[in-house]
């Protein structure tokens, strides 16, 4: 029975609660499979437009048919993982992960639209989902941002 209970407590912060939780365990999952999404659309799905033969758009019709809404789905679910990483029972919403969460969502999104501004001209086909973005590469930097604000509604 000790054994039991110390293999519970090992996870647990006596003040916080526990350090993994279902709804940690979800946003993980939903970022993972907003990252997944782009690659997969990006890699497998989508057309090149730099290609010298026109190329049939590959995997499932659905994601062809979506087009650059597969964009928007895949960052739309990193985002929204992000988010519920931010309540309380999850390691990121309480504590220093509050600050870690904001600091780093406010970090990502201003390297992502210095990165687009960097790179906006000859160089920006070169660069891989920023070339398919375009000026929607903006929004999501701001998205990153939006969602660093909502840790920073749960900062103490």
């Amino acid at each position: 029975m000790a054994k039991l209970k110390a293999q519970q407590q090992r996870f647990v912060d006596p003040d916080r609660g526990p350090m993994i939780s279902a709804r940690f365990i979800v946003a993980i999952v939903m970022m993972l499979v907003g990252i997944a999404w782009i690659i997969y659309y990006y890699t497998v799905v989508r057309v090149d437009p730099t290609a010298a033969t026109p190329q049939q758009p590959g995997g499932p019709s659905f994601m062809a048919d979506w087009g650059k809404w597969n964009y928007a789905v895949g960052f739309g679910l990193f985002f929204l993982g992000l988010l519920l990483c931010a309540h309380p029972s999850t390691p990121l919403g309480r504590g220093r992960g509050v600050v870690v969460g904001m600091l780093a969502c406010f970090l990502l999104g201003l390297v992502w639209i210095c990165t687009f501004y960097v790179l906006s001209g000859d160089q920006l086909p070169n660069v891989p989902i920023f070339n398919d973005l375009g000026q929607w590469n903006l929004v999501v930097g701001i998205g990153f941002m939006a969602v660093g604000f909502s840790y920073a509604t749960r900062w103490e």
